[in-house]
């Protein structure tokens, strides 16, 4: 028989050194060959499938991430049964994806699955019990419904922080989630001395370069933006931009992540032409990777019609804040945060714009949702 396990070792070791391309070169021969000389569904050739997966995740590219995890996941199903440890955890790994393509409900729902028979065959404190309990969290956070996420975050920490020590990749890991959901809870000095304690011990572990590092320094930079540190903030970020773009390129998501990052700075800063380069440069390469209507796109977007707005330029601001409250309201629905916060946004165009009864309409309806929201 064919031995291609070398060639598959290989290729991991060059996806766990971040050879990204070579390993995706390496995973399709050895796909390839596995369909051909094992057929499709030996666990062999899914194995394959699975790998090819996780490295177009970390290459952004999530579609073609997604086929492949679907397709291997229905062949799980089929052959091994929902419980099966296999099938879980091609579950759990398709609604990530499905996050990172702004699919949040499918994610919820796949989640949640997970969850439920995770809870009950290995019990609450199991390793992939509390990763299915900090991925759900995360979804929850996409859907805006942060209370939840922060219930589920506190007790996978708890948990985590007994187990295995404050020094833990999954620990830290888990308080940089909580952290980001107190900053989404305007709790941010609790967010700021949960990200320092993160981003203290990866930098003493891991390094100054590591992607977990990279991110620490981004959500710290996050807080310190939101507490008006804006100086700590462009440092922080200049500093992440840089490693990024040397290590991944400028189109990987993470890169892109940075650069809006950094251009929401330097609008806070009053620094709005800038602000406006970086933002064009993220939304030409948001449209053509991601599509116009997910989730990053819609962000970036709004990003520039506020920069467009503090410019002066009223009518260019309308224009995108008017596409991204249309695809906002049908696909998260008139109640999700962003949604609301692109009404207010619009509103405000309006008000500039001296549209006085079109920014009341909108004001009224955000405020009515906002009302029923809260009884």
């Amino acid at each position: 028989m064919y031995n291609d396990r070398q060639y598959t070792r290989f290729a991991r070791v060059l996806y766990k050194n971040g050879n990204w391309k070579e390993a995706e070169e390496l995973d399709i021969q050895v796909l390839e060959v596995r369909k051909r000389v094992l057929g499709p569904e030996h666990p062999d050739t899914l194995s394959s499938m699975g790998n090819l997966a996780e490295t177009y995740s970390d290459l952004g590219r999530w579609k073609e991430a997604g086929e492949l995890e679907l397709q291997v996941m229905k062949i799980r199903k089929k052959v091994l049964g929902l419980e099966h440890p296999n099938t879980l955890l091609i579950m759990a790994n398709l609604a990530s994806i499905y996050s990172n393509l702004g699919r949040w409900k499918e994610a919820e729902e796949l989640g949640v699955q997970v969850l439920k028979v995770r809870k009950r065959l290995l019990g609450l404190e199991h390793p992939d019990t509390l990763l299915s309990m900090g991925n759900l969290a995360a979804t929850y956070s996409d859907l805006g419904r942060w209370k939840e996420a922060e219930e589920l975050e506190v007790q996978v920490l708890e948990v985590r922080k007994r187990m295995l020590g404050l020094e833990h990749p999954d620990t830290l890991s888990s308080m940089g989630n909580l952290a980001s959901t107190y900053s989404e809870l305007g709790r941010q000095k609790e967010a700021e001395k949960l990200k320092v304690q993160v981003l203290e011990v990866r930098k003493k572990v891991l390094g100054l370069e590591h992607p977990d590092t990279l991110l620490s320094m981004s959500n710290l930079a996050s807080t310190y933006s939101s507490l008006g540190r804006l100086q700590e903030a462009e440092e922080l970020e200049v500093q992440v931009l840089e490693v990024r773009n040397r290590m991944l390129g400028l189109e990987h998501p993470d890169t892109l992540s940075s650069i809006g990052n950094l251009a929401r700075t330097y609008s806070d800063l009053g620094r709005w032409k800038e602000a406006e380069e970086l933002e064009v440069q993220v939304l030409e390469v948001r449209k053509r990777v991601l599509g116009p209507e997910h989730p990053d796109t819609l962000l970036s977007m709004g990003n520039l019609a506020g920069t467009y707005n503090n410019l002066g330029r009223w009518k260019e601001a309308e224009e995108l804040e008017v596409q991204v409250l249309e695809v906002r309201k049908r696909v998260l629905g008139p109640e999700h945060p962003d949604t609301l916060l692109s009404m207010g946004n619009l509103a405000v165009t309006y008000e500039n714009l001296e549209m006085w009864k079109e920014a009341e309409e909108l004001q009224v309806q955000e405020l009515e949702i906002r009302q029923r929201i809260l009884v």
